[in-house]
This record gives structure tokens, C-alpha cells and sequence, in this order.
């Protein structure tokens, strides 16, 4: 018995929590429109939050307000409710609105982002690309400008050489001359009979 009593407890405590779930109050409340400026006056209607209307005139003594409606019909209700600001009712729409309009804005401003980003990330592979190009350019030039200036002071070397033993070469060939010279001037002599003297003083 007293093990039934406690499963008859247990699920009275289960049941509520198992049909629990989250929900919200709706924003659709109303106050009375009544016909004079207190409770104390019948009711002629009813105006829903968010609905649009004109104020009249105000008693302060009581707390309500004369207002008419969208559909002409003149009562009075609470001065706490009637206010300048509109209601959520009437500005949720127009802020969710806004909120998409500016989402759309906010994904159009990224992907403009994103457009220009890559075009400033193939700009600079392209400049990139150009001064790995013209640095190679560079460092070819250099190596041949190496080369030329090698070859150029070998052809400089060589040229000296050749200047120096053309200028031996002249150098021994006008000392052979001059030897040969001097040696035919020796020799000849010895070798060419001198012509004897005629007693008349002629050859």
C-alpha cells in the first residue's frame, strides 16, 4: 500500500515536468475603452496595444484619457497606457526589416570585402611574380656583365703580352740587324782587295 501511495506521488511530480515546456506571452493586450473617465463607467470596447489613436483630453483627478480610435469611436482609458512611443507590436516589424536589410547590406560589404581582398592578394602574387622575375633578369645580367668584364681584362693581358714580345721581337731584330752590320763592316775589308795607287796618284 504505501509503495502505491509513493508511485502515485512520484508521478504527480513527473507528469507536470514531462508536459513543461518553454513558451512566451504573446504581445497582443488590450485595455477597456469606457464611456466616461473611470472604471466606474461601462464599457464600450476595447482598443489591442499598438493600435493607433488620438488623444483628446486627459483627467488627471482619475488617471484616464479621452481618445478616439481608428474607427472613430471616442472612450476613455488608463493615461498609463497611452503613450507617445510605439509599441513592440508596431516597431518589431519595422526593426526585423531594418535587421535584414542591414544583414543584406553588412553580406554585401564582404563580399565587396572579399572581392577586393583577392584582387589585392593576385596584385601582389603578380608583383611578386615580377620582381622574382626581374631580380633573376638582374643576377643573369650580373653573371654576364662578370663574364664580359673577365674576358675583357684576359683580352687586355693578352694584348700586353703580345705588345711586349712584338717590342722584343723588333728590339732583336734591330739588334741582329745592327750586328750583321757590324760584322760586314769588319769582315768586308778583309775580304775586298784594296786597289793599288798609279804613281800618277790614280787607282
Amino acid at each position: 500500500m504505501k509503495r502505491l501511495v509513493c508511485l502515485v506521488l512520484a508521478s504527480l511530480f513527473v507528469v507536470p515536468a514531462a508536459f513543461a515546456q518553454d513558451r512566451y506571452i504573446a504581445d497582443k493586450l488590450f485595455t477597456y475603452m469606457h464611456s466616461g473617465p473611470s472604471a466606474q463607467y461601462r464599457i464600450i470596447g476595447s482598443v489591442d496595444a499598438g493600435d493607433k489613436v488620438k488623444l483628446l483630453s486627459s483627467n488627471k483627478e482619475t488617471g484616464y484619457s479621452q481618445v478616439q480610435d481608428e474607427r472613430g469611436r471616442k472612450g476613455w482609458v488608463e493615461s498609463r497606457f497611452v503613450t507617445r512611443q510605439e509599441s513592440m507590436a508596431t516597431r518589431f516589424p519595422r526593426l526585423e526589416k531594418e535587421l535584414a536589410e542591414t544583414k543584406d547590406k553588412l553580406a554585401n560589404a564582404r563580399a565587396i570585402s572579399d572581392q577586393e581582398k583577392a584582387g589585392l592578394v593576385d596584385s601582389l602574387e603578380t608583383r611578386n611574380r615580377q620582381i622574382s622575375e626581374m631580380e633573376e633578369g638582374y643576377s643573369d645580367m650580373s653573371q654576364k656583365l662578370s663574364e664580359a668584364q673577365a674576358e675583357v681584362r684576359n683580352l687586355r693581358a693578352k694584348l700586353d703580352t703580345q705588345k711586349d714580345d712584338l717590342l722584343l721581337k723588333y728590339f732583336m731584330y734591330g739588334g741582329g740587324v745592327a750586328g750583321i752590320g757590324l760584322l760586314l763592316g769588319l769582315i768586308l775589308p778583309h775580304i775586298v782587295p784594296r786597289r793599288r795607287r798609279s804613281p800618277n796618284g790614280w787607282a
